[in-house]
């Protein structure tokens, strides 16, 4: 899971070493780990739009579907928040985000929808993208599922997953994120 940060201890020349030898070897997993540990430490003079471009072309059919393919600086907040929330009892409900894009718009280039639902959090996406049960937002502006935060918030109890849908939303904005979503 992204969230353990695997290459957490791992100096700053290391992890650029150990990605370019994903590139190299076209290991999506690895080089994911890699991008993302760079993106959680905010890495400065990391072009993480050119990493992410030099990863998909050299290994896209290995990549997770945890790494966004779109950079967002406030994705480690996400992660932080998200980890705040835990759900007692296994069901059949799913948390997801959605990263919507607000280029066009001031308050910030992008926002973060949050949705509940018992489709997995792609299928779901690919049903707003086709006006199925669409939020506006999503259909209009949703861009990719960010799917790393939410992993642990997969397969739980309707109740729990209509709390923390309602609860991370709220935290998300407190935060100061622009957040559809989360009723």
């Amino acid at each position: 899971m992204p969230a353990a940060r695997p290459l957490r201890t791992l100096k700053g020349g290391e992890l650029g070493e150990r990605l370019e030898a994903a590139m190299m070897e076209r290991d999506g997993l690895a080089g994911a780990h890699c991008i993302h540990e760079l993106w959680m430490r905010a890495e400065l003079g990391v072009d993480f739009d050119c990493a992410l471009d030099r990863l998909w072309k050299a290994a896209a059919s290995s990549i997770p579907e945890w790494l966004p393919m779109t950079y967002v600086e406030w994705l480690p907040t996400v992660y932080e928040i998200a980890a705040r929330f835990r759900a007692a009892r296994r069901g059949r409900s799913n948390i997801y985000l959605v990263l919507l894009d607000y280029r066009d718009r001031k308050g910030g280039p992008y926002g973060v929808y949050v949705g509940m639902s018992d489709y997995a959090p792609a299928q779901r996406f690919d049903q707003h993208k086709a006006g199925i049960r669409a939020s506006g937002s999503v259909l209009k502006r949703g861009v990719e599922v960010l799917t790393g935060p939410t992993l642990h918030l997969q397969g739980i109890a309707r109740p729990e997953a209509a709390s923390i849908e309602a609860d991370l939303a709220g935290a998300l904005s407190d935060a100061g994120l622009l957040v559809q979503g989360g009723h």
